[in-house]
């Protein structure tokens, strides 16, 4: 591999002098998708709140996983942290640089420390291109002077592919070849953020298994940071050191992997949890299984107080039908954003008799 890229002047002089580990860092974010209604003239009569209010901290150097049922806006965000998406209101911070500030050349230049690797392998790459083409056009797009030929060649070998693919077209490859080719474009600039939108979601298990483990190597090697969005818990688990959990276009719980699993706060999360299978008979026959009624709201027309109040089994009548609910910290590490996250612990709080269930 060629040493990873020296910083422009140009961006080592628009960073502040900070100690913060935090690559990213995310502050009240917003995309809201305006609804236009009219023949003639178009007027804004409501709008989709795909992401409303979105904190996130992703250190440097490891993982953030992301995860939520279809619809929260997780892949809505990680577009807007991009900027493919332009944010309505908040502030993304990028090792110190806010990148809703970038304009031009200075923000194509940012482009190039942080990559995206997205859901669908076949959609995102491009069927009239060569594995060659492909990999070799954001170097082009960059201007960077690589030997194009052993560049390929490498990121091709990073990945886990021979040589001979850069002749071949996507359509000659299975989903999870394409999916290399996918992570080895991104890699190909030597970026220090890739955001993976559901990476494996469009795989099978056994192959999910490789893609996840290549991940993981590629961090090792190349010291990656990780923003993992997926609907798969078992997936996040395994390659996410933190993890957010999104409802409704905001964020609900944020803890490490492991506490998060453990002892879940959120009546979402402990939700979610109760659905995940337990490997061990003795404990599956006996527990509960916590069922949501209803579907998801509408993004454009969200619940008032608490976005969760609508199919949450601990909702109560005071506060959660007015007063939407703070992400804050209750012990060390670990946010909620509930009113009632201490009561559901400590048991004077408990589920609707109709909402528990035996499995």
């Amino acid at each position: 591999m060629t040493e990873r890229r020296r910083e422009t002047a140009e961006e080592a002089s628009s960073k502040p002098d900070s100690t913060n580990d935090q690559l990213l860092v995310v502050r009240g974010l917003k995309v809201h998708f305006p609804i236009k209604h009219g023949i003639l003239f178009d007027r804004t009569v409501g709008a989709v709140q795909a992401v409303d209010g979105v904190d996130l901290d992703v250190p440097r150097g490891r993982t953030f996983g992301l995860v939520g049922e279809s619809g929260c806006g997780k892949s809505t965000l990680g577009r807007a942290i991009l900027r493919l998406v332009e944010p309505t209101a908040g502030n993304v911070r990028f090792d110190g640089v806010d990148v809703a500030s970038l304009q031009g050349e200075k923000l194509r230049s940012m482009r190039r420390r942080m990559q995206m690797v997205f859901q669908d392998p076949l959609a995102s790459l491009n069927p009239r291109q060569s594995v060659e083409t492909i990999i070799s056009e954001p170097l082009r797009a960059h201007g960077i002077e690589y030997s194009k030929k052993n560049r390929v060649r490498e990121v091709l070998d990073l990945v886990g592919l021979p040589a001979s693919a850069a002749t071949r077209f996507p359509h000659e490859f299975s989903g999870g070849q394409r999916q290399r080719i996918g992570i080895a474009r991104a890699v190909a600039l030597e970026p220090e953020l890739i955001i993976a939108d559901e990476p494996v979601s469009a795989l099978d298990v056994s192959i999910q298994a490789q893609i996840i483990n290549l991940l993981e190597e590629l961090q090792e090697r190349l010291g990656l940071t990780y923003l993992v969005i997926a609907h798969d818990l078992a997936v996040v688990r395994h390659i996410s050191e933190e993890i957010a959990v999104m409802y409704l276009g905001g964020i609900v719980e944020q803890t490490d992997s492991e506490q998060l699993y453990l002892t879940p706060r959120h009546p979402y999360t402990i939700a979610l949890m109760s659905a995940v299978p337990v490997p061990d008979p003795a404990i599956e026959d006996h527990r509960q299984r916590i069922l949501l009624s209803g579907d998801l709201p509408s993004p454009a027309n969200p619940p008032s107080g608490c976005r969760f109040h609508t199919r949450c089994p601990y909702r109560q009548e005071t506060r959660c039908d007015t007063e939407r609910p703070e992400l804050r910290l209750i012990s060390p590490g670990h946010r909620v954003a509930c009113h009632y996250a201490e009561e559901i612990v400590a048991g004077t709080v408990t589920p609707k008799v109709d909402a528990a269930l035996p499995v």
